[in-house]
């Protein structure tokens, strides 16, 4: 029978795309070296990317540019709390979708390793466990206790099946070739004695027995049971861990963080690309064989997913930003990184290694593998002087805390505190078809006792209210006074004093905001105490008490409370009065929460106003409208005028902003918001804002997000760049006719170089973004670079002297040489 054309097109097509997305069933095993895959040894380079912490739309670029960045597998929770909010009722849609997630990564050709928790910890809400499993009866998180195994297992099981279901597992031929159960349970062992015990043996045993075809892991778990690996996580593995707990198992990092998350009121977090990359290479010199970076993209906390006091933004100061954008040199150094180490492959994997003590704060590993492969690492350990070793007859310079990687014993292609890639600078810039906005409000009506159903003669305990649907609760209560209770004299005033567990409230009296009191990250409990206009006859005193997220870590998790505990008014003519028991009503949320006025159909129910002037009401929602800014560039909303509340744009939470709540630096924690442009439309965007204390949105701006602004700061020190070689079978060989060094410059998204900002050779100082002339600078730096770069979408420009100064000229020449120089790039039209 013929087929005809078309048939025939189909049928080729369905064969293309199960060959694009079929993988041969891999076998995964491990020694004491290494990760097996397939019967190969794999050097495995990782970074954390969580699915729930971005929209869908942008899971290809990210993982794209990690595995430019040189990763080869990818680290990701399981969210249970997202994936089960209500007991048996199961979402995986959207940004939920970890199976979507999964066969992405297989389709850009990485691994996974999949960490089921089922607690995860990640500054995530309550660790990762649904609310309502803290209201089983008798149960105790992390112990060995029967309510809790239960549903652990349960959920735990359902994972794996469905893992197993879409054939993801590597002998499936999917991507996933390990598998982590618990999390960093050592920190909190010991709280449940012989049942901490008893449950570590457990759960490994039931993780193995729901599915053996891959590893599992236990991170920080010293004592993990012989069919387990422990894994270290840290900043410095290559000197806190003290190895497996087997000799046949390989020496694993699940977690290298690359800064460190931050909580509201924190100063910045910082991690220099280069203490990551000392770490990295001593880790790998000292027999490791897989570093996972956390996070290799952090995201955005969205809604109300992120734990106690945690920001909006999540690890900004990883390789890639919380915009999606490269973050240099963290980003690149690490990829050269990963390039130096790869060309030491066959010698780490299969090489006999050596050490060699220099001196206290010197030495050198050798691997080699007699007569065919040999690489050597040479350290530095000392924190400011830099030294110099002879090595094999050849002398080698080692700045202060670095480690040199010789991948044929011969050849510095890489030191971890010479950056050779170039660096850059974030820039937030307001839209031009988005400013102007007009803004409308809608006020909240402060309830009082009677308005409220719900009735105790006592404040509720906040998280039981709650039960995590809302981050907020109404408390009232009211009380009598006769004239004669209240002070007589006018510049006396009584003073209402509010003992909370956490973690905020905003007091209202007669209906009047009054103020804001709030905990923080390390003492979540406060006192609130404000002076109050009482009245003869009856006031209503009303609290909205807030929530900044469940806890994610501890032991007991279940037994933590918060919400207003003690109530008192103060100066009263008879003295202090206690109203705690007064009888209170609550409601759990707000009102515009409720008939959610964040959404098109929700701003219907409500009569808005114009914002005309400036206004500084609380518990106010404000709305306005924006056309979708220009270009492709990331966007963000700057909210460093408001003061503490929610955001939606077209109904999507942005999550919670808390600009009022400042660093010791005596600026936000964080201020700019990332808007995703999946949640865009062309026209008619609706962004709502719901402000709790008083902020005003006349200054709200959005911004598009660009790191248009490259630098490069080198040395003639400095090795040629890592891609200046190449490995084949065991030969090593240069790819370039000539191997200097030199600043190497390239342009984001095929742009160009518009602008030579600054340019210096001498011994210029600062960072990419506050480069400044040093003592010494030749004259004719700013010439070199604008010859060599203007126009261009990458550029190089040599370290050679005499480019820059004849010899008799040459204002310092008795000093190492540094090139600083920074690029503006801009459309090429």
């Amino acid at each position: 029978m013929a087929i005809s054309n078309r048939l025939l097109s189909l049928v080729l097509f369905s064969l293309m795309v199960t060959c694009a997305f079929a993988e041969k069933p891999r076998g995964v095993t491990y020694d004491g070296r290494s990760m097996i895959v397939n019967g190969e040894r794999e050097l495995l380079f990782s970074g954390s990317i969580h699915y729930p912490r971005m929209p869908p739309q942008m899971w290809p670029d990210i993982i794209r540019k990690a595995k430019e960045g040189g990763l080869n597998l990818i680290q990701t929770y399981v969210f249970w709390n997202i994936h089960e909010p209500v007991q048996g009722q199961f979402n995986f849609e959207g940004n939920y979708d970890v199976v979507k997630f999964i066969k992405e990564i297989a389709r850009q050709g990485l691994y996974v390793t999949l960490r089921i928790g089922p607690y995860i910890e990640a500054e995530w809400n309550q660790g990762g466990f649904p609310y309502w499993l803290r209201e089983v009866p008798n149960i105790t998180f992390r112990s060995y206790n029967e309510p809790f195994i239960y549903h652990m297992k349960k959920y735990s099981e359902m994972v794996i099946d469905l893992m197993k279901k879409e054939k993801l597992f590597a002998p499936q031929g999917g991507p996933i070739i390990m598998a982590q159960i618990e999390n960093e349970y050592n920190n909190v062992q010991l709280a449940y004695r012989d049942n901490g015990k008893k449950y570590v043996e457990w759960a490994a045993n039931m993780a193995t027995s729901l599915y053996d075809g891959v590893p599992w892991i236990m991170c920080k778990q010293k004592d993990a049971p012989p069919h387990i690996i422990n894994t270290c996580n840290g900043r410095h593995c290559a000197d806190t861990f003290k190895g497996p707990n087997g000799p046949n198992k390989p020496s694993l990092w699940t977690e290298n963080w690359t800064a460190q998350y931050r909580t509201f009121g924190d100063p910045p977090s910082q991690r220099a690309a280069e203490d990551i990359a000392f770490s990295v290479a001593r880790f790998f010199a000292k027999n490791g064989t897989l570093t996972n970076y956390y996070m290799y993209y952090g995201g955005t906390n969205y809604g109300r997913t992120s734990s106690s006091f945690v920001t909006t933004r999540y690890y900004d100061e990883a390789p890639l930003d919380e915009f999606g954008l490269f973050r240099e040199p963290k980003w690149s150094h690490l990829r050269d990184l990963h390039r130096a180490l790869r060309l030491s492959r066959r010698a780490l994997l299969w090489g006999t290694p050596t050490v060699q003590k220099v001196n206290r704060d010197v030495e050198i590993t050798i691997y080699e593998k007699k007569g065919t492969d040999c690489a050597a690492f040479l350290t530095n350990n000392h924190t400011t002087n830099p030294s110099t070793v002879k090595f094999r007859g050849k002398d080698y310079y080692l700045p202060e805390k670095s480690v040199s990687i010789l991948p044929d014993c011969k050849t510095v292609v890489y030191n971890t505190q010479t950056i050779v890639s170039q660096h850059n600078s974030r820039n937030f810039v307001a839209s031009e078809k988005a400013k102007g906005l007009k803004w409308e409000k809608y006020q909240e009506k402060v309830p009082t006792i009677s308005e409220l159903s719900l009735k105790n003669r006592e404040p509720l305990e906040l998280y039981t209210l709650t039960k995590d649907t809302s981050d907020y609760a109404w408390y009232s209560t009211s009380i009598k006074f006769d004239r004669h209770d209240l002070p007589m004299r006018p510049d006396i005033l009584p003073v209402l004093q509010i003992a909370s567990m956490g973690h905020a409230l905003a007091a209202f009296v007669n209906g009047e905001y009054i103020g804001f009191g709030h905990g923080n990250n390390i003492e979540k409990s406060f006192v609130f105490q404000k002076p109050v206009a009482l009245k003869p006859g009856t006031n209503t005193i009303s609290i909205l008490a807030e929530t900044v997220g469940f806890p994610n870590s501890g032991a007991y998790m279940e037994k933590r409370f918060a919400g207003p505990r003690a109530i008192t008014i103060q100066g009263l003519m008879a003295g202090t009065l206690d109203i705690t028991q007064n009888d209170w009503g609550h409601e759990v949320g707000v009102f515009g929460e409720k008939e959610q006025l964040f959404s098109e159909e929700g701003a219907k129910k409500v009569k808005w106003t114009p914002v005309t002037g400036p206004t500084n009401g609380a518990v106010t929602w404000y709305k306005t409208t924006f056309e979708a800014p220009e270009g492709n560039n990331p966007l963000a909303v700057k909210m460093d005028k408001m003061q503490k509340g929610m955001m939606w744009v077209n109904g999507n939470s942005l999550g919670r902003y808390w600009s009022s709540f400042l660093s010791p630096l005596g600026q936000p924690t964080q201020f700019e918001y990332h808007i995703p442009r999946a949640f865009l439309k062309p026209t008619d965007n609706v962004l709502v804002v719901f402000e709790e204390t008083g902020g005003n949105p006349a200054d709200i701006e959005i911004q598009t997000v660009n790191r248009d602004t490259i630098c490069s700061i080198i040395t003639e020190y400095h090795p040629p760049n890592v891609k200046s070689w190449e490995r084949s079978g065991t030969n090593f060989v240069a790819i370039v006719e000539d191997l200097k060094t030199g600043a190497h410059l390239t342009c984001p998204d095929d742009k160009i170089i518009e602008k030579v900002e600054f340019a210096s050779y001498g011994n210029p100082d600062g960072a990419c973004g506050n480069l400044i002339v040093g003592t010494c600078n030749s004259a004719k730096s700013m010439q070199v670079a604008e010859e060599k770069c203007l126009g261009k979408n990458s550029c190089t420009i040599p370290i050679e002297r005499e480019i820059y100064d004849e010899p008799s000229k040459d204002p310092c020449p008795d000093i190492f040489k540094t090139l600083a120089v920074q690029m503006k790039c801009g459309n090429k039209n």
